[in-house]
């Protein structure tokens, strides 16, 4: 039997959906989070019928809810005419096909509509491969639950043998397409490594915060660029290097990266390493935080984790860059240098602290360069020393 196909699903747009979450810390911080779950629903094409939270007892492995919560879903979708549910937290492959069952709709977790909205907003070669490659390694052990054709058939004597063929047929198919893909990224990354190497003898800044803090407003106001703006999540998902310029020539190569979230899904993280490498190497990350939403510290924190597991020893020095300060008081400014003593305060919409943010680059990357200088003059006074 030939195999058919295989496509990776992707829900369609202006679907109802309802939210779930399940209150398994403070209740303030799981009201955000389904708050960033509805922001994200409304990027991926969504629109928010409801929401159901289940604030007692533990998860239950076979639904992840319990019973009654279960039989409540199904009434609220049902009456809310909503074809979709969407979990805040990952949920096994066996969880998704037993609330599927239960629930009679399309079941889908944070990870999934994630990489759906990454899908959605690739643009580059790149990319679209990256995001592919997360999207098949997220689906392989998924694969049972999630295609008919895929699923064993009944049990009994001479009834075994197709289906299991079918399945193992599907799973070699898309191991096949990740090992292809993952060369295709080999090449990529091969061909950055080239650009990086030419970039080296400059000093290099990356933007880095969680997604929507205004990375992609503060590179354009810095640079001019025109990168694509929205304000919406994961509005830019390719890294973009411009260039700064003193009035004495100095140069620094700015570069604008992926936003990061909470729960950020780790098969997209290993996808995006060639991406992420402009942060990796630069030589200063400007960790971009949008000062006025009361959850930043949070955000923080997320960033932090996810710059930890991809950055090298020694890690790249770090200026905490706090955004938006068009939108606070004078004393909120004042509580966040006391809080953050050395941060930087600007507004990439008024303009307001990027000047004092271009002087620091300039004299970070001029001290880079005296530095620079300094060890090719001990090795040359060495080389001397040695001939006499």
């Amino acid at each position: 039997m030939k195999a058919a196909p295989f496509e990776v699903p992707r829900p369609p747009r202006n679907e109802r959906a309802v939210l779930v979450g399940h209150a398994q810390t403070e209740r303030g911080h799981l009201e955000r989070s389904l708050e960033e779950l509805a922001l994200l629903a409304d990027t991926a094409g969504a629109k928010v019928a409801d929401v159901l939270v289940q604030r007692r007892g533990t998860i239950h492995p076979a639904t992840f809810l319990g019973k009654g919560k279960v039989e409540e879903l199904k009434e609220l979708v049902e009456r809310r005419d909503a074809e979709l549910v969407i979990f805040d937290d990952d949920l096994s492959p066996a969880q998704v096909k037993n609330l599927e069952k239960a629930v009679a709709r399309k079941v889908v977790d944070r990870s999934e509509l994630i990489l759906d909205i990454f899908a959605r907003r690739a643009r580059t070669r790149e990319s679209r491969l990256q995001v592919e490659l997360a999207q098949l390694e997220y689906t392989l052990p998924r694969l049972t639950g999630m295609w008919k054709h895929l699923e064993r058939q009944a049990g009994g004597i001479g009834t075994r043998g197709p289906g299991e063929t079918q399945l193992e047929t599907d799973r070699r198919i898309v191991r096949e397409k990740i090992a292809r893909l993952k060369a295709e990224l080999q090449a990529v990354e091969r061909e950055r490594e080239t650009q990086r190497v030419r970039r080296r003898r400059e000093f290099r800044a990356a933007l880095v915060g969680y997604t929507n803090a205004g990375k992609s407003t503060l590179f354009n106001a810095l640079t001019r660029a025109g990168v694509f703006v929205e304000n919406r999540l994961f509005a830019t998902l390719d890294s973009t290097t411009r260039q700064l310029v003193s009035p004495d020539r100095q140069v620094v190569l700015l570069t604008d990266t992926v936003g990061f979230i909470r729960k950020l899904p780790h098969h997209l993280v290993a996808s995006f390493h060639s991406t992420l490498v402009e942060a990796i190497e630069a030589d200063v990350l400007l960790h971009v935080t949008d000062a006025a939403d009361p959850d930043f510290r949070r955000h923080i924190a997320a960033v932090d984790a996810v710059l930890d597991e991809i950055l090298l020893e020694p890690p790249p020095p770090r200026i905490m860059l706090f955004n938006k300060a068009d939108q606070l008081s004078p004393d909120a400014v004042s509580a966040l240098r006391v809080e953050f003593p050395d941060c930087v305060v600007v507004s990439a919409l008024s303009k307001d602290g990027l000047d004092g943010l271009r002087d620091e680059l300039f004299h970070r990357s001029a001290a880079r360069v005296r530095r620079s200088h300094g060890r090719r003059g001990a090795v040359a006074n060495s080389s001397s020393d040695g001939a006499v």
